[in-house]
């Protein structure tokens, strides 16, 4: 890893998209297609060089501490694929990610897993864990051991299920909702999708 990562918390790593300006507040269709009064628009967090490396340098030296050395990222395109490459940045590792061909996620461009890799799967930010289970299934018929998954927020609480341990940088329940299980207030307000998923005939995450 390269220098000593600052220890973040969950308030913390929630002050640097807040100071961002990414944490929003509204009403939200998300990529999975629940409906949400917060969205983390992360690509605010992302355009910063500096707060990008101050998470993934945590996020990092989370993972070296759960699972040893790492020797390959795998993040799924688009959203994971700045944080995926910062955190392998930090590991000494080598980033690469998958993407959609004909509706699932594959290793395109020449990218390949050693059979003696150890590997981690980075997200962005996890909500029903769907992209993280898809990511996950391509990873497992590669060569290499899958020890993990890490991401910056988990904004299920720690309900989401990818099939592997999940290190969450902050992990915080945001409430999220089926389209005809809105409460009142949240009705009442007009719903935008300002995610990227539905720009992909796939439905969400």
């Amino acid at each position: 890893m390269h220098k000593a990562a600052v220890p973040m918390t969950g308030d913390e790593v929630l002050a640097e998209f807040r100071d961002a300006g990414a944490l929003l507040e509204g009403h939200f269709i998300l990529s999975s297609g629940l409906h949400s009064p917060v969205f983390l628009q992360k690509m605010l967090v992302f355009q910063d060089p500096a707060r990008t490396q101050r998470l993934c340098a945590a996020l990092a030296a989370k993972i070296s501490a759960a699972f040893g050395r790492i020797d390959v990222v795998v993040s799924p395109a688009v959203g994971g694929i700045v944080p995926g490459y910062e955190t392998a940045r930090h590991l000494g590792a080598k980033a690469i990610f998958v993407e959609r061909e004909d509706g699932a996620f594959r290793l395109r461009r020449g990218f390949e897993i050693a059979e003696a890799a150890r590997v981690v799967m980075v997200e962005d930010i996890v909500t029903t864990g769907l992209s993280s289970r898809e990511c996950i299934a391509c990873i497992r018929a590669q060569p290499g051991t899958l020890l993990g998954a890490a991401c910056l927020i988990d904004r299920s609480g720690g309900r989401a299920a990818v099939g592997v341990p999940l290190i969450a940088l902050a992990a915080i329940d945001i409430p999220a909702y089926e389209a005809d299980r809105l409460p009142p207030d949240l009705a009442a307000i007009p719903a935008s999708k300002p995610g990227s998923r539905h720009l992909r005939a796939v439905a969400g995450r």
